[in-house]
């Protein structure tokens, strides 16, 4: 049974808004993608353009306008923290913006709309790509309409594995050695730059399994119930189900994501 959602002020419903603040925001993402525009350094690693700001903009104006009552935590002018009861919105303008500056193409917009600080619509668009990864509690995930799933990968060495590095430099080195110790027993591993999308392609089986283990929780909103309703696990770092708070996921196919736990048991992944 899919979720009851809200209908907006001007009658739409919470997916086709969604959809249209994903739509406004790809196109100014498109229009200024490429290594010319201004990049501003917010940490070490850590970047905005304007092309953050300005799809953050239009996004923050549609959803004032068609849900003046919800609540809106996103990326660049919000804090870190998630949003708790009622309805409210997580949106992430663009993630992978290191990749978007260097005219990289893996980079995307991701939107996610919350009840209780739950997931129970999730949209992330690769406007340059042209893919939409869309789920909805109870009604499954798809890729451009097309039903998506999670691999039938059974354990870490039948795994191609998307990893991201984030901000903290101990949990970034952690990871690594985790991967070194499984080499060369897995197909392989990739780096995304993106967490929203290394969420995205673990739902629909491009990755068996992605670790990220320094998030926010406009990074990992979307990809939640992306994962879930493409019949994926998703957990923290400690081996309980992802969450908004969540500063840490393993998400994949769900015999590889166990696997893949039982294997790094006891190492300082979790610190």
């Amino acid at each position: 049974m899919g979720a009851a959602l809200p209908v907006s002020a001007s009658g739409k419903s919470a997916l086709d808004v969604a959809r249209e603040c994903a739509q406004a925001a790809g196109r100014i993402l498109c229009e200024r993608f490429g290594p010319r525009q201004a990049v501003r350094a917010k940490g070490r690693r850590d970047f905005v353009t304007e092309a953050d700001v300005l799809a953050e903009r239009e996004t923050l104006r549609l959803l004032a306008r068609e849900f003046p009552g919800h609540a809106v935590l996103s990326e660049e002018t919000a804090g870190s923290t998630p949003a708790g009861d009622g309805w409210a919105w997580v949106v992430d303008p663009l993630d992978g913006t290191h990749n978007y500056s260097r005219g990289i193409p893996h980079f995307c917009y991701s939107i996610a709309l919350c009840r209780d600080g739950r997931p129970l619509l999730a949209l992330t668009y690769a406007p340059l790509l042209g893919e939409e990864f869309l789920a909805v509690a109870g009604q499954g995930c798809s890729v451009n309409g097309q039903p998506a799933r999670v691999s039938g990968a059974e354990s870490v060495s039948q795994s191609l594995i998307g990893i991201d590095l984030g901000y903290d430099d101990a949990r970034a080195s952690h990871l690594l050695d985790t991967m070194r110790s499984l080499w060369p027993d897995m197909m392989g591993f990739r780096l995304m730059g993106s967490a929203a999308l290394g969420l995205a392609y673990a739902a629909c089986g491009r990755f068996d399994i992605y670790v990220h283990h320094n998030l926010k929780p406009w990074d990992v909103a979307a990809g939640i119930l992306l994962v879930e309703e493409a019949g994926g696990l998703i957990l923290d770092r400690d081996g309980g189900p992802a969450r908004l708070d969540s500063q840490g996921v393993i998400a994949g196919s769900p015999g590889a994501v166990q696997d893949l736990m039982a294997r790094a048991a006891g190492r300082p992944w979790r610190t």
